[in-house]
């Protein structure tokens, strides 16, 4: 025992009790009718794309993973010419 600290184990004042969480008040339960409205209301608040706009979408996406295999095709094949390189192969 140091001491200078004091006692090595624990403290001389207790610990104060947990708090116990507040209490949640319980949801209101819907009807599977009223969720149903309720999705539907939703579903007409979102912006959706017009036909265009989708198009041109899906030809970028189209465009971006020819030009990614492109890119990882060219890096695939110099590295593997760089092992053998290395390696002599």
């Amino acid at each position: 025992m140091d001491l200078t600290r004091g006692s090595s184990r624990g403290s001389s004042t207790p610990t104060p009790p947990r708090q116990t969480p507040p209490v949640r008040p319980t949801p209101k339960r819907t009807s599977p009718l009223e969720f149903i409205q309720q999705v539907r209301d939703e579903g007409r608040k979102v912006t959706w794309p017009s036909r265009k706009e989708t198009t041109i979408t899906t030809v970028m996406v189209f465009i971006m993973v020819v030009a990614a295999s492109l890119f990882f095709t060219v890096v695939d094949q110099a590295l593997r010419y760089l092992v053998g390189v290395i390696l002599g192969v």
